[in-house]
């Protein structure tokens, strides 16, 4: 606009004046057209890309060497033992450093100078699209559905002179530092890249992993049931559970439901397995039937999809009862895979689960394995439970053995180690009952 006032000002006599306003405004817009396609656009583009990945690194995962609590090392590396079981014994809390999901170790960090580098020089080569994907997944906390998000094989970071691959590498940035090779790491059955290998790309959503359980040998037990403390004993009363919508009666500790039960409310309905869902000895609301492959259980999981525990009608008004009930929050997801039954905590606070298949073949304990947020464990073997013969099982319960059957408790443990014997002690719990037809 100057330059054009500075022209007309000047503006010659006649007919000529014409002539030279148009070159002067056609200069003007060449000068405005370059600094829209060279300057303003592109530093407008770099902006968002790079606020996107500012973002991203400010929600990193934590570690305890920058600083953060116990707990919140716990949600995020899925260690320690925040939110455990009834007691402070070495049956499982966070002190004990043992457990299929392991204890806390050295201190990590990742705030790391050569690591925030790599970081952001990872991350500014995705697109826009790709980032905002990745920060909806790392702010819901794998609360949001978010899809794959797929990069190329070939891109190996290097990291004090070790070799990451891109899932390990954004797994351990977002969720859990003291993360060191992929055999550490399992991928969700929701994930589209699960039973694929493709050559050229991978999935490296970090929640579409999750921290692999690996037991130790023998197997630590959190708790340990000799057979003969499952017998049904004398100070426990007669009296069975009931149903608070059924208002039929179940047995007690340490099974729920028999086959005949199952088989009687469900009729003849096509699943692979059946849910039952518990607080201390009453069971609240009906059988869940699961006829698909994964199935999220959950008290409170933004848009979920599944078996909802909050929108059950429940008449406990336990403050315990209560209190585990909030904490159950995204829950567990359940999945039936080809070598056997997985469930991933998507909680914040530790799962305890027993099955047949957990167990230790050559001894005569039941076992009851603590679960930390964030790990996957496979819950039951189909191949190994027919392996399994225990004839004398049936001693302690009123209804013929079943070992097609898993048994989860939120929050509280149960067993020797902590006040809990049963789990039917336990404030909020789930029995899965595996279809063997």
């Amino acid at each position: 606009m100057l330059r054009i006032r500075a022209a007309v000002t000047v503006l010659p006599s006649g007919t000529g004046w014409i002539h030279v306003l148009r070159v002067c405004f056609c200069c003007t817009w060449l000068d405005f057209s370059r600094f829209l396609s060279g300057g303003a656009s592109s530093r407008m583009f770099r902006t968002k890309r790079s606020g996107l990945v500012r973002r991203l690194w400010r929600s990193r995962a934590l570690g305890e060497a920058d600083g953060q609590t116990d707990n919140e090392g716990d949600a995020n590396r899925g260690g320690g033992g925040g939110g455990g079981g009834g007691g402070s014994g070495s049956g499982g809390g966070g002190s004990s450093g043992g457990g299929c999901c392991g204890g806390k170790g050295a201190k990590y960090t990742t705030s790391d100078p050569e690591l925030k580098t790599l970081t952001h020089s990872l991350l500014k080569k995705l697109k826009e699209k790709q980032l905002e994907l990745l920060l909806q997944a790392v702010d819901s906390k794998g609360g949001a559905r978010t899809g794959c998000l797929l990069l190329p094989r070939m891109i190996e970071p290097k990291l004090s002179k070790q070799t990451y691959s891109l899932p390990v590498l954004i797994c351990k940035v977002f969720r859990w530092p003291d993360l060191r090779n992929s055999s550490e790491l399992k991928r969700l059955y929701c994930c589209e890249s699960y039973g694929t290998n493709n050559p050229d790309s991978v999935c490296c959503n970090p929640h579409h992993l999750s921290r692999l359980c690996e037991f130790e040998s023998p197997p630590p037990p959190y708790s340990k049931f000799p057979m003969d403390s499952l017998k049904q004993s004398a100070d426990l009363p007669d009296s069975v559970p009931p149903s608070t919508e059924t208002g039929g009666t179940h047995y007690t500790a340490p099974g729920g439901l028999s086959e005949s039960q199952i088989s009687q409310e469900l009729g003849s309905q096509s699943h692979w397995c059946v849910v039952a869902y518990w607080e201390e000895r009453t069971r609240v609301g009906r059988l869940y039937t699961v006829q698909e492959p994964s199935l999220d259980i959950f008290y409170d999981l933004p848009h979920g999809n599944g078996f909802c525990l909050g929108q059950l009608n429940s008449d406990n008004k336990s403050q315990l009862v209560t209190k585990v009930r909030s904490k159950i929050g995204y829950g567990i997801q359940l999945s039936k895979e080809p070598d056997g039954v997985w469930v991933y905590n998507r909680s914040n606070y530790p799962i305890f689960i027993k099955s047949v298949t957990l167990d230790n073949p050559d001894s005569r304990t039941l076992l009851v394995h603590k679960v930390f947020p964030g790990y996957s464990i496979k819950a039951f073997d189909y191949e190994k439970s027919y392996t399994l013969q225990r004839p004398n099982d049936h001693d302690f319960t009123h209804e013929p053995w079943s070992g097609f059957s898993i048994q989860i408790s939120f929050v509280k443990g149960w067993g020797q180690c902590y006040t809990r014997q049963f789990i039917t002690s336990c404030p909020c719990w789930l029995e899965v009952f595996l279809n063997n037809r």
